[in-house]
């Protein structure tokens, strides 16, 4: 084989591995269903759920035809959930135990238009909170600044930044507020622990901050005792 054809074999090799994938093992596939399913998840870490009734889901959707294989690895998958589940379980109640609620009413958001300008302005309210013993909570994202705060300063906010930087405003709010030890800040899940429980019954959280020990929820008034009761049996 001359030395030209030896180039081209070896050429075509390399664009053959790169053209073409490996197959995903059997096993693969079951984690990647079940990880875009966080519902099926959660019944698996439960052992709540049929085997062969997923099974066959899984195998519908990728076209297998190996029930045996999806079986057994749908079942290690589930042994492996249940035992990260008990785990990080155990943690998260040990931290939420040591946690307290917060409750504030009369809350309001607002939503401001990004921009150093901005900030700037916000200065002498940030003062003036900070003196009163309030803290104004502010959380920043490419497209806009959202203000946690009183209603009581809404006004002299809006006055101080212009209408015409503000692009929204939601009143009639309560934030809550879990002070969890500093230990949170090292056990993961916490976070993602109460937020579930707030949707199970069909709290809609309208904004959300994490910061050192304090994880911050605001929600409709009306859901106040529903949100409440939610967090609460987290932390009993």
């Amino acid at each position: 084989m001359s030395i030209y054809n030896i180039f081209r074999t070896f050429k075509y090799s390399i664009i053959q591995i790169i053209i073409v994938p490996d197959k995903k093992s059997i096993a693969e596939i079951v984690r990647e269903y079940i990880g875009a399913h966080p519902s099926i998840m959660d019944c698996l870490k439960y052992g709540i759920i049929n085997y062969s009734a997923l099974s066959r889901m899984i195998m519908d959707e990728y076209k297998i035809d190996n029930m045996v294989a999806v079986l057994i690895a749908s079942r290690r998958y589930a042994e492996e959930l249940q035992k990260e589940k008990n785990f990080l379980e155990k943690k998260i109640k040990l931290i939420l135990k040591k946690s307290r609620i917060n409750i504030k009413t009369k809350v309001a958001t607002i939503t401001l238009k990004p921009g150093w300008h901005v900030f700037m302005k916000l200065e002498p309210v940030l003062k003036k909170t900070l003196s009163e013993g309030y803290l104004i909570n502010i959380i920043q994202g490419s497209q806009g600044i959202t203000l946690i705060l009183l209603e009581d300063y809404l006004e002299e906010v809006t006055n101080l930044i212009g209408k015409e930087n503000v692009l929204r405003v939601s009143k009639n709010l309560v934030e809550i507020s879990v002070k969890s030890p500093e230990d949170i800040g090292d056990t993961p899940g916490v976070v993602s622990y109460l937020s579930s429980n707030l949707s199970s019954v069909g709290i809609n959280v309208i904004e959300t901050m994490s910061c050192f020990m304090d994880t911050i929820f605001v929600v409709d008034e009306k859901d106040m005792v529903l949100a409440f009761e939610a967090l609460n049996r987290c932390i009993d």
